[in-house]
């Protein structure tokens, strides 16, 4: 394999290096790749979402309620705490649901102070479909590396992430 051609990093690192030669760049260079790899990669995974109709947060909720199992029903709380959002930001994504019929609310059995929010079978099929093509499109981002980078780059991630999310 050749050297790898110049990047918008790179550019970088070497006006810091011109002006700052005394500082250790390597962890801007990765951090900052990273950062542009989501800014890259976002699109393109948000494409998948909105060729089915759905924004980002409306295909987490659906997410978030299919994995949890049968009865593909959770409550709202829940929901917000997995995807980490507010209840307010959790209450707008749940009435966009709603309107468009691919998911219901309704007063928990056990607690009729409760709410719990459940899939409706459009819902169901909506998520079957849109996850599909979400792993098949992030599968597709990620071809240009080996089976062993992919690996190698999951492991790296997991150790950073670890790491990262303990000193927060």
């Amino acid at each position: 394999m050749g050297e790898a051609r110049k990047d918008p990093v790179d550019v970088i690192a070497e006006q810091w290096r011109r002006e700052r030669p005394d500082l250790d760049l390597e962890a801007m260079a990765i951090l900052g790749r990273l950062g542009r790899l989501m800014t890259v990669a976002m699109p393109q995974i948000e494409a998948v979402f909105t060729a089915h109709g759905l924004q980002r947060g409306e295909f987490d909720v659906l997410a978030a309620l299919r994995r949890s199992g049968e009865p593909f029903e959770l409550n709202p709380s829940v929901i917000a705490d997995t995807l980490m959002l507010s209840r307010a930001g959790m209450t707008g994504r749940l009435d966009r649901l709603e309107s468009a019929g691919l998911v219901r609310r309704s007063a928990d059995a056990a607690d009729r102070r409760a709410i719990r929010v459940a899939l409706t079978e459009a819902g169901r099929e909506l998520i079957d479909k849109v996850v599909g093509a979400h792993v098949e499109n992030e599968t597709r981002l990620l071809a240009v590396l080996s089976a062993q980078d992919r690996g190698e780059l999951d492991r790296i991630a997991r150790v950073l992430l670890e790491s990262l999310e303990a000193e927060s």
